[in-house]
């Protein structure tokens, strides 16, 4: 589903260029589940970035179902990343004036699915989320771990081939964390494909495999189960 072939990403300013991603090859097979570590200003996010179609490299290539989107204008990113992947973000990135029903309905508006069929999308993921007795609360009015459990639902309502998730538990308590963890787990279980940035070895071992950066590079690539 995923390859990348030597991607660099480098960011300039007036005085200093930072190389964030040096050379770096990954692939990720449809199915998998695969955890990304590494210090601090290793590149985690930044390849996750890349691969989300938020940001384009400076160089290499990124191939997405086959078909190459290194050099895709912003445009061109939207149309396939709105239809094809969803995010979880550590801050959960919920909008505060929107309710619980409204955030999760918030990607099949941008889909342009109709009211009746988006009813249809949302309801089922509320519920499977635990979170449909909250439907009319707003992100304000919830926990952490039920903030999460929008965010997730939010990422998962269109369908998505692939979930892309940096730091998921970051600010959640230890229970709160391993049930988000175990929802992932699940989805992952029915085919959907999650490449997840961490600093969590607890969180990684729910992985299928861990990739390690350091410096932009990947040093590597410890399997952790059969698929």
């Amino acid at each position: 589903m995923i390859k990348t072939n030597q991607l660099v990403k480098i960011f300039r300013t007036d005085e200093i260029e930072t190389t964030a991603l040096n050379k770096v090859d990954l692939e990720v097979q449809k199915g998998e589940f695969v955890a990304i570590m590494g210090p601090s200003g290793c590149g985690k996010s930044t390849l996750l970035n890349i691969i989300g179609l938020l940001d384009n490299p400076s160089g290499g290539q990124l191939l997405f179902d086959g078909i190459d989107v290194s050099t895709f204008r912003e445009r061109q990113r939207t149309e396939l990343r709105k239809a094809n992947i969803g995010f979880v973000f550590q801050s959960f990135n919920l909008i505060d004036e929107l309710t619980v029903y409204e955030n999760v309905e918030l990607p099949l508006l941008y889909l342009k699915i109709s009211s009746s069929e988006r009813k249809k999308m949302v309801e089922p993921v509320l519920e499977r989320m635990k979170i449909s007795h909250r439907r009319k609360h707003f992100p304000q009015q919830l926990s952490g771990g039920q903030q999460q459990r929008v965010a997730i639902a939010r990422a998962v309502v269109a369908n998505p081939k692939l979930i892309l998730a940096d730091e998921p538990t970051g600010n959640l308590d230890s229970a709160n964390g391993e049930e988000v963890m175990k929802l992932l787990t699940e989805l992952n279980k029915e085919g959907t494909t999650i490449v997840m940035v961490t600093h969590s070895p607890s969180d990684a071992e729910y992985a299928h495999r861990i990739v390690q950066l350091f410096d932009g590079h990947v040093v590597t690539e410890n399997i952790k189960k059969l698929l």
